[in-house]
């Protein structure tokens, strides 16, 4: 009897740990997915004071469960090794904070700036993303940003790359909108990016998260700007999205600074 409480009670704290632990495995997750991501994020903080204290202090108990899974279900081993690097990446992300926001009336005294600054005035056609890597720099704290549009508005969204930096140039990468897409497909697990009309979905199974959804702004008629801090080392994702446009390609002013 003592022996099967004792079984019970270590798989009850490992099902609480599994799926509570873990806010982003939903009960729409594949149940699989749900197994294999729950053990490898389990495996990776039980050795933290928040993971010892969850299981009750017994490391030993529960890789013994863990071992167990894997002992009595082979199959799972060959697909373990896609869900290690999401499992740890999750473990390791910090929540964003959401970015500080503002607009002004001063589009001609910004655009007029602008014009004499190189690559600062771009066009995005039809179809395209502009995107804006810039990553964190030593010297600063914070990442800014201020764009207006010309004649018609533009989607804007950021997020926020956790890889390791590994040069500190401002970068611009314009893509496809089926291009953009395919890659948030392979790093988002096939999921919907979203409609920039409706805000984009946060970037749930990657090392990307999302600071700003993508939304249309009325940047055409008013300067959009505002800053975030640093939540760390990596690179800010700046996306200017006019793949819903068919015809009209935009005139983007636009700048991007660090502040202490």
């Amino acid at each position: 009897i003592d022996k099967l409480e004792s079984t019970s009670e270590r798989q009850s704290r490992l099902t609480v740990l599994s799926v509570s632990s873990f806010p982003w495995i939903t009960s729409k997750t594949n149940p699989l997915d749900r197994l294999l991501t729950s053990l490898v994020c389990f495996q990776v903080n039980q050795q933290s004071p928040a993971g010892q204290q969850a299981m009750g202090g017994d490391v030993e108990e529960s890789n013994i469960i863990i071992s167990h899974v894997f002992e009595h279900c082979s199959c799972l081993v060959p697909m373990l090794s896609s869900h290690i690097v999401y499992g740890c990446a999750l473990a390791q992300m910090p929540p964003l904070k959401p970015p500080s926001t503002w607009t002004s009336m001063a589009m001609k005294e910004l655009k007029s700036k602008l014009r004499l600054e190189k690559d600062r005035v771009v066009t995005v056609k039809q179809g395209k993303i502009l995107t804006v890597h810039v990553p964190t720099v030593p010297e600063g704290k914070q990442v800014c940003w201020e764009f207006a549009t010309d004649s018609y508005d533009i989607a804007f969204g950021i997020s926020f790359d956790w890889n390791p930096v590994t040069s500190q140039a401002i970068t611009v990468h314009i893509s496809e909108s089926s291009d953009d897409e395919e890659e948030e497909n392979q790093l988002e697990g096939l999921i919907n990016p979203g409609d920039v009309e409706k805000g984009s979905k946060s970037l749930a199974n990657s090392n990307i998260g999302e600071i700003l959804p993508v939304y249309r702004l009325d940047s055409h008629m008013a300067v959009q700007g505002g800053s975030h801090e640093y939540p760390g080392e990596g690179t800010y994702l700046l996306k200017f999205n006019n793949s819903y446009s068919l015809w009209r390609n935009k005139t983007l002013y636009y700048r991007v600074y660090y502040s202490a």
